[in-house]
């Protein structure tokens, strides 16, 4: 079959596109940026890369003509306050687009939407589900509540709070009941999902043999991971209260902390197993999910993380438009240093970040993230999805990586971070040396105080990550 896969770079659809070529489809991947987007090369034969933006309705005339299914893999949650209204358009452009072409199926990934009260993220998904539901091919509508798997923002969340907190004191929506389900089995049901008659113009909710509450899967996780945890609900916590708590514990954004609390005051419980009975799917149990999910993490095989989605940063921009760093109205800190390995060098610059750190003033990195999460930035929490691979689009701690090309030998960074202007981080290995750049364009007065401000620093951070680096 001819399958167009949106949210081909998203946490869901990278790793659902190996699954659909080993079956033999053709799969058109649509990506806002394509230097993002690194399928690995075996699949090359059985893809063909969409560049669009569904906010953009003329960039969709790309879209083939015959699609037999398409995936809606896309959604704004943590981009913009006003996500709701972003997710509404694209799924009108969307639906606008392929009532124009022959499209036998649309599958799309919502979440469970079975109360009357539900919150704005929930509503949002259920809003574009009726949006989709209206064009002229037939609906599959999948329901999910909280997915489990390496990488996926419910399952670092709670590892985050697991690992990092003994003692919590939490808040009362720590009592919800949800039906949790491992990202294996989300999978195994898209993929079935494909071209399957049975479940044509028909929406069913999905979720693992498990209802528990959130305490109980954090509880479980600890015993998972052998560690006693203590946890006691308070009715005090606001929202907004809630939300900072789980910003400042976790590496979720603030908005996403907020969207998230919202939607956690709301039981997701699944009103039946019509989709598993249909598919013939046996879901893992919330324990076993959790121990694959580590499986994963400890032979680093994090295939994608939801930090690597572009809606995750804090800027909206196109890659491509930032990979040749300015020079006028710019500030630049240029470093060089010789080197004699070529090769122990890469791997140090591959490696640098998350839980390698940055080689020197360790303490100082993790104090601007603190400062960042303060103002509302991304911190450095965010990590690496990999401990060793870099690509363009990944999210290195409170940086976009821009380019990386290890044969070239140049690694490019942007900053996510609040700052009052825009910075690139750069390392280039060229004839011997290795060439480490800081740019940074002033954005008014106040981006000018802040470089200065920050100089006296440069000769502690940016000197001893050099000579690190660089060391035979």
């Amino acid at each position: 079959m001819n399958i167009l896969l949106t949210g081909a770079t998203g946490y869901i659809g990278k790793r659902l596109l190996p699954a659909l070529v080993q079956d033999g489809h053709f799969v058109y991947c649509c990506v806002r940026d394509r230097s993002r987007f690194h399928p690995p090369s075996s699949l090359s034969d059985q893809i063909e890369i969409l560049e669009m933006d569904l906010l953009e309705p003329e960039s969709l005339s790309v879209i083939p003509q015959k699609i037999d299914v398409a995936y809606y893999l896309v959604h704004s949650m943590s981009a913009t306050a006003d996500y709701r209204e972003l997710e509404q358009r694209c799924a009108r452009n969307f639906v606008s687009a392929l009532d124009q072409r022959d499209v036998d199926q649309v599958i799309y990934l919502s979440g469970m939407v079975n109360e009357d009260d539900l919150s704005e993220h929930l509503q949002s998904r259920k809003d574009v589900e009726a949006i989709l539901a209206k064009g002229s091919f037939a609906l599959t509508a999948l329901r999910a509540g909280i997915i489990i798997g390496s990488g996926s923002a419910s399952f670092e969340i709670i590892r985050d709070l697991v690992e990092k907190l003994p003692i919590m004191i939490t808040p009362k929506w720590l009592r919800t009941r949800c039906q949790p389900i491992g990202i294996r089995d989300v999978l195994e049901i898209l993929r079935l999902s494909a071209g399957n008659r049975n479940v044509y113009g028909d929406n069913f909710d999905i979720g693992g043999p498990d209802i528990l509450s959130y305490k109980e899967m954090l509880l479980i996780y600890a015993e998972e991971r052998g560690l006693k945890r203590w946890i006691w609900t308070v009715p005090v916590m606001t929202p907004r209260l809630s939300s900072y708590w789980l910003y400042f514990v976790t590496s979720t954004s603030y908005r996403l902390a907020m969207a998230l609390v919202d939607s956690m005051k709301v039981e997701v419980v699944a009103r039946d197993d019509r989709a598993l009975q249909i598919l013939d799917v046996q879901p893992a149990s919330y324990r076993v999910s959790v121990q694959r999910a580590f499986d994963k993490i400890d032979t680093n095989e994090i295939v994608s993380s939801w930090k690597d989605a572009q809606v995750s940063g804090i800027k909206r921009f196109k890659q491509s438009e930032f990979i040749d760093v300015p020079t006028h109205g710019c500030f630049k800190d240029e470093r060089r240093k010789e080197f004699t390995d070529r090769e122990a060098v890469l791997n140090r610059i591959w490696a640098i970040g998350g839980s390698t750190g940055w080689y020197a003033a360790n303490w100082l990195w993790k104090l601007r993230g603190y400062l960042d999460k303060l103002v509302g930035g991304v911190g450095l929490r965010r990590g690496r999805t990999s401990l060793t691979e870099v690509h363009s689009g990944d999210a290195l701690d409170f940086w976009r990586v821009l380019y990386a090309d290890r044969e070239e030998g140049r690694l490019l960074l942007f900053a996510e971070m609040k700052v009052p202007g825009e910075a690139w981080l750069e390392f280039c290995l060229d004839d011997g040396e290795l060439v480490q750049t800081a740019t940074f364009r002033p954005q008014g007065l106040l981006g000018r105080l802040y470089w200065y401000a920050v100089l006296p620093f440069h000769g502690i951070v940016f000197s001893g990550m050099l000579r690190k680096l660089a060391k035979g």
